[in-house]
């Protein structure tokens, strides 16, 4: 989400010029350079010309947040290199340099709560991956701080609950023989009195935040996907088959209202496309030949641990630029979810012209988890 307010922001500035090196703004001769740059996808090339611009406009917000984001661009989550380590460590103290000129600046909270979820989705190791999402979780509460109406901040504060509650739900299932779609509840008792007791108050806390997101916006459909879960899975604590039944069929209207939500944003964008071409609908297949950058996704961990293979699939909206603006979950396996988007989220496309002019496109995109043979 930051990231692509940064982009946004940077390939909007009508006002950045090319300037002489010689003049006192230079800088921003150096930051436009910056910004053709990374829109070619030259990133090496970006984040020379961001580091000239910040070391002659050291106190510029401006300067630090693009050089911060040219660096979070080429992290990828899940690869423990030295060189991707320091993209990731460099991204980190450029974003904080913003915020002690800004201490509210709500791009660099933003970006730094998503640099430390994509950290933690990339890491294998159990505990360390729960202290890098109680980072992101410190963030994204410092980001409501800033704006109380940021729904992507409770909605992400959601899914870390989530992450955090169903680990321990696939093994408790697990262990009494359960496989994860088999109905419940839970059959041994002081299993689930123990779950009830560990992660109670995660679970109830989980659903708040994602129903203060959908309080703001009522459509948002990646939010009710989520409650679906949180409900459909605390329903195996339930003491009774009664309990059980009942917390099924709320999930199950949960998940049909995000089908139905869907569908109405489906007809809405037809809608609009059907009113000028300020954007277009290319197939997946042909879109992929567009492809200027792609990142592959880590497969998170487990995923792997539970043998969980498949496919998420989205829906991407790609702006004129060729930088990626929003992606929607379509379907998917909640565990592989958040390596796919995070991974598409970084993509970079050639851009599409219609008329010999550049429009937005929404396309299809489909990423595959598989074991190799």
């Amino acid at each position: 989400m930051a990231m692509r307010l940064v982009i946004a922001l940077a390939l909007a500035t009508s006002w950045m010029l090319a300037q002489d090196a010689s003049t006192p703004q230079a800088w921003q001769g150096w930051l436009n350079q910056g910004v053709q740059a990374y829109k070619s996808s030259k990133f090496s090339e970006a984040v020379a010309a961001f580091q000239k611009a910040v070391e002659l406009n050291p106190n510029g917000l401006n300067p630090r947040l693009y050089l911060a984001t040219a660096w979070m661009s080429q992290f990828v989550p899940g690869a423990n290199t030295p060189e991707n380590l320091e993209m990731a460590r460099r991204a980190e103290a450029e974003f904080m340099e913003v915020l002690r000129l800004d201490p509210n600046n709500k791009t660099a909270i933003a970006s730094l709560a998503s640099l430390k979820y994509q950290q933690a989705q990339g890491t294998p190791d159990f505990n360390e991956k729960l202290a890098k999402l109680d980072e992101a979780s410190s963030w994204y509460l410092k980001l409501i701080e800033v704006d109380p109406q940021d729904k992507e901040a409770y909605y992400s504060l959601g899914v870390i609950d989530w992450a955090r509650w169903y680990p321990a739900w696939l093994r408790a299932r697990a262990d009494q023989g359960m496989k994860p779609s088999d109905p419940g509840p839970m059959a041994i008792t002081a299993l689930r009195q123990q779950l009830k007791e560990q992660y109670s108050q995660v679970i109830e806390r989980g659903i708040s935040y994602l129903e203060r997101a959908l309080a703001i916006d009522p459509q948002y459909d990646d939010a009710m996907a989520y409650l679906n879960l949180f409900i459909r899975e605390r329903a195996d604590l339930d003491e009774t088959r009664e309990d059980y039944n009942r917390d099924v069929a709320l999930a199950d209207q949960w998940v049909q209202k995000a089908l139905d939500t869907k569908k109405s944003k489906a007809h809405a964008e037809v809608d609009a496309a059907a009113s000028g071409p300020r954007r277009i609908r290319v197939g997946g297949n042909v879109q992929q030949a567009n492809l200027a950058r792609k990142v592959n996704p880590v497969y998170p961990p487990e995923a792997k641990q539970a043998r969980i293979q498949g496919t998420v699939r989205m829906s991407v909206i790609i702006d004129k630029s060729g930088t990626v603006q929003e992606v929607r979950l379509l379907s998917g396996h909640p565990l592989l979810v958040g390596a796919a988007m995070g991974a598409v989220r970084q993509w970079v496309y050639k851009p599409t012209l219609l008329n010999g002019q550049p429009v937005e496109v929404e396309t299809v995109v489909d990423v595959n988890f598989t074991f190799g043979p």
